[in-house]
């Protein structure tokens, strides 16, 4: 992928951050759009909602939420003898 332009901005107490009007004028970056925020080792980056597709929506949710849903006796219990 190509690096359009290279910013840097400081990180406030609260942990925000302004995205550079250079980059919010990419697509997907305007005002009331909502984005999502990819954590790896060495790197943070934000991506426009409506490029993540439903797969990696999964992706997404949190161990915690799935097991509330997934972590149950009867899911156990449909799974124990495949």
């Amino acid at each position: 992928m190509e690096l359009l332009e290279m910013k840097s901005a400081k990180i406030t107490k609260k942990g925000q951050i302004a995205i550079p009007k250079s980059v919010r004028k990419l697509e997907g970056f305007s005002e009331g759009s909502k984005v999502a925020i990819l954590a790896f080792k060495d790197r943070v980056e934000l991506k426009p909602m409506k490029q993540i597709s439903r797969i990696a929506l999964t992706a997404l949710a949190s161990e915690k939420t799935l097991a509330k849903d997934w972590d149950t006796k009867e899911e156990d219990d449909a799974w124990k003898n495949l």
